[in-house]
Order: C-alpha cells, then structure tokens, then sequence
C-alpha cells in the first residue's frame, strides 16, 4: 500500500492495522477507531487518509464525517494511478469507464454538476433534480466510452489476425517486477520503463531474434497485476488483458528480490485463470537476481523448479531464456515441403495468409511449395489437398 500512495505521489505519515472479527457496517473500522484516526489527523495536519481496501460509498461519507478530510479506499486510489499512467487514447478510455463506474454509485448532493460540462440546457427533465441529471450524464458517458472500447477491440482483432502466422509469448506478473526492461533487453527496443508501479497500461509488441528460428516470434508486454485489482479496471481493461489469452505462450515474470514475491506469483496464477489463461502453455521467469539475496534465490528456484533465473539489467539468463523460447516456438511451428496437384490449388490460396511461403513453384502438373506455419495449420492443409 505504501509503493501505491508513493506512486500516486502522496507521502505516508503513519499506518494503522486493526483486527476486527467483522466489518462495521457504517463505517468500515467502528467509530471509535475513526474519531482515533480523526485526533491524529488534527495533530499531524493529515489531509488524506487511504484505506487499503474499497469501501462502500456511505462508508466514505460517514468517514469523512468523523474524521473531518478526505477519505480514499484501495480502489480509487488505483484508478488515480491509472489515470495519470495511460498515455494511448485505448488506455485512457479504459480507464475513464472504470472511475465512471466507480463514481457513479458514489454521487451526492455535493457532487459537481457534470450536466454543466455536457451543455446544460436540455439535460434536465421536469422535476428531475441535479443528482438525477449528473447520473444521466455519467450513465451517457458510460455509453459512449464502452462504444469506443469495442470499437478499439475490434481493431485489435484485425490486428491479431494479422499475427497469424507469428509467434506470440506474452509477458505477465505483478507490476514492477521488470517485465517492460525485460522486454527491452531481449529485443533491443526502448520502451518507457520505470521503478514505480503500473509504468506500463498498454500492450507494445515487439520483435525479438531467437537463433535458428525462422519463424517470427513477438513479445508483447501487458499491464501488470495487483493483490486486489479493481473488477471495473479487469473488466475495463478486457480487451487489452486479452492479449495473454490469444497468446501462444505466457511468460510469468517474478520479482525475486521482493520479500513477498510468492504471494505476487499466486495473484498473478490467479488472474491468469480468471481471464482464461491458465491452459495457455507458461515458462516462469525469476527475474532482478541481480540484486536478490542468496536465500530469495534458493527459496525461488525450490519454489518454481525448471523456472529461468535471469537478470533483465545485465542480461544474466538472457541466453537460457531465448533458448526455451526457441524449443516453445518448435513444438508449435514447423515446415513443409508440398506438391499439390492444380486441381487442389484453392485449397492452398484460401490458407495461404496463414503461412510463410518460402518458395512457390508452378510444375506442369503441380504446385511446389515450402511452407512454413503452426502445425495444426500444416496439417490441416494436407488434410484438404488429398
């Protein structure tokens, strides 16, 4: 919680763990513990508290009451960072469905007068009062981001279609555990990396060179995870999240110099699954052993036996690394030399984008061809010209 509010830029003055058998209903941590929290604010000229949790919005209200300043939960603290991280027009608006959605339930009275903004005039109904016609707005709001998000998807869809015949390993983990420097330094690229959590919102493909492989193979870096990620980011973000489910292989990469690197694999495992990748073949990464202690090390190699120890900084296991990208890359691709009688040509012309054609021949009687693709591609084309 401390790197979260370090990342959004504010400075932690104090921290309070309370145990309770139950939540308060009304106000999260009991009135008693708030109106403690509120004396000490008065004295260290507090004027934030965070709560590493969501609440819900009369939680909010009844915590601001008592405490007197303002109060922010686990998830809108989140979707601060986000929003000062997205850079692309898809992640920006990825990130606006999700506050609308967690604002939305959250309008008062005192909320500001979004119908303002949208023009005023002709948004408010007969006796509809300003909170009515806020929540109209953000609800249109809502409408028009969504529109624009399936918009962008379905780009990205004739995008990936484009990738076919190309080889893609998606890097995933917990933020900041180096999956943007390691991508820098398997492919040479330069892409915006930095030690602050969610540096990276967008997926950014890259090419990278593996020895002997013909076949093109890409990284792409995704949007790193968090112990309690808010459900309207995951669901924001599908699209984009999606990425690792229409992946070939994943790339779990974890920060083994953290003290709490085994509880960030499991929410990661975790994610995985829910967005449908767990039966995506996984390589683990061990990564930062540069700087990991002998015994973090030890414990991560008994942890994740067969996992690549690597250190994206100075490019130790970088080679190990490329080498079990290459073997992946060969149970899924291969190549094919084919004579296919003319009359079974059209078979071969409708695949045909799902190869690299390295030679074309016409024979007499036959095409001569040398491809190459993913094998169930292969297949499924001799399959055909029979």
């Amino acid at each position: 919680m401390s790197l979260l509010a370090d990342t959004a830029g504010a400075s932690e003055a104090g921290r309070i763990i309370q145990k309770r058998q139950s939540v308060d209903p009304a106000c999260f941590i009991g009135e008693g513990k708030a109106k403690e929290i509120a004396g000490d604010c008065r004295e260290k000229k507090i004027p934030l508290v965070i709560f590493d949790d969501e609440l819900s919005p009369a939680q909010v209200r009844n915590l601001e009451k008592i405490v007197g300043v303002k109060i922010l939960d686990r998830t809108g603290l989140i979707l601060d960072i986000f929003a000062r991280r997205a850079r692309t027009r898809e992640a920006q608006a990825q990130v606006s469905l999700a506050q609308y959605h967690y604002l939305l339930p959250r309008l008062t009275r005192a909320w500001g007068h979004l119908s303002r903004q949208a023009g005023g005039i002709g948004t408010r109904g007969v006796g509809e009062t300003q909170l009515e016609t806020d929540r109209r707005v953000i609800r249109a709001r809502i409408s028009k981001l969504s529109e624009e998000i399936r918009e962008l998807a379905e780009r990205r869809k004739v995008q990936a279609g484009r990738r076919e015949n190309a080889f893609v390993a998606a890097l995933a983990g917990y933020t900041n555990v180096g999956k943007s420097s390691l991508l820098n330094s398997l492919t040479g690229s330069r892409l915006f990396s930095e030690n602050r959590l969610f540096a990276t919102l967008d997926t950014t493909f890259r090419r990278v060179h593996l020895p002997g492989i013909l076949q093109e193979v890409l990284l792409v870096d995704t949007v790193g995870f968090i112990r309690k990620l808010p459900h309207s980011l995951v669901a924001s973000f599908g699209s984009t999240l999606g990425e690792i489910a229409g992946s070939d292989l994943v790339i779990h990469v974890l920060d083994i110099s953290h003290p709490d690197f085994e509880e960030q694999g499991d929410v990661v495992s975790k994610s995985l699954s829910e967005l449908g990748g767990s039966e995506i073949p996984s390589i683990t990464v061990l990564n930062k052993t540069d700087i990991a202690s002998d015994s973090f090390r030890e414990r991560a190699l008994s942890l994740f036996p067969g996992a690549i120890p690597v250190s994206a900084k100075n490019g130790r296991g970088l080679k190990d690394l490329k080498c079990a990208l290459a073997l992946e890359v060969e149970k899924r691709f291969g190549g094919r030399r084919l004579l296919i009688p003319y009359q079974r040509a059209m078979e071969f012309f409708r695949m045909r984008k799902c190869f690299t054609v390295l030679r074309e021949e016409y024979r007499e009687d036959f095409l001569e061809v040398e491809i190459r693709g993913r094998l169930e591609n292969i297949a499924a084309l001799m399959e055909s010209i029979k």
